[in-house]
């Protein structure tokens, strides 16, 4: 299976660099929206401060819905996707693979732009290292939430507007959780409770998403 889960791994990764664009458009589109938001509320700094984390966090969860649609979109239309559900490796290995690698090529390079996000918006170094933290907890869900979404919209027409009705009320509580980590971190200097029920989220997530999506799938290609 850890065979498996590299081939599918390192497959996406290798397909995704040829298509930089896909990349780039979540990363760039995070930069501009945490970028706008100063310009439009103004430079005083505690108002900075106080939205700082819900901003960064919607973007985020806008940023990682960007590339959600075609998490299996590709595969479905070539016809790789019949031939992963037909093979006798499980399919939970294979969905978690494509998940890993949407994560790493749109929720990580999130987490390494945070000190930007501090640098806007005023934040401590104290604050940036707990909102980095969150979104390295947080990300991750967001990604195994929304491949759930977007197996059940596959080969829909308008899938986009799908997936995002289906997945937005799911995303809820990992946006209240992670801005609320940071919020906590900047007033009373303690975010540990917000950082462990995020913890625990992702553990869930771990192990009932790829099951779900893997099931959606077979549901879908039918």
């Amino acid at each position: 299976m850890f065979k498996t889960f590299k081939t599918i791994l390192f497959r996406d990764l290798t397909l995704a660099m040829r298509r930089k664009t896909d990349i780039l458009s979540a990363v760039f589109f995070f930069i501009i929206v945490i970028s706008l938001f100063p310009l439009g509320v103004g430079l005083d700094k505690t108002v900075l401060i106080k939205i700082a984390p819900g901003i960064a966090w919607v973007a985020a969860l806008l940023a990682s819905m960007l590339a959600l649609e075609r998490l299996f979109a590709g595969d479905y239309e070539d016809g790789t996707l019949e031939q992963m559900l037909i093979t006798p490796q499980p399919m939970t290995v294979i969905v978690l693979a494509k998940v890993v690698a949407h994560w790493l090529l749109t929720g990580l390079p999130l987490v390494l732009i945070v000190p930007l996000v501090g640098l806007q918006y005023h934040l401590s170094g104290e604050a940036i290292l707990v909102m980095m933290m969150a979104l390295l907890l947080g990300t991750p869900i967001l990604s195994l939430l929304g491949a759930i979404g977007a197996a059940l919209t596959l080969g829909v027409r308008g899938g986009g507007i799908l997936i995002s009705l289906l997945i937005l009320p799911l995303y809820i509580p990992v946006l209240v959780y992670g801005s609320g980590a940071v919020s906590a971190s900047l007033i009373a200097g303690e975010s540990q409770a917000y950082l462990l029920l995020l913890g625990a989220f992702l553990i869930l997530t771990l192990l009932f998403s790829p099951i779900a999506t893997a099931l959606a799938l077979k549901i879908s290609s039918e």
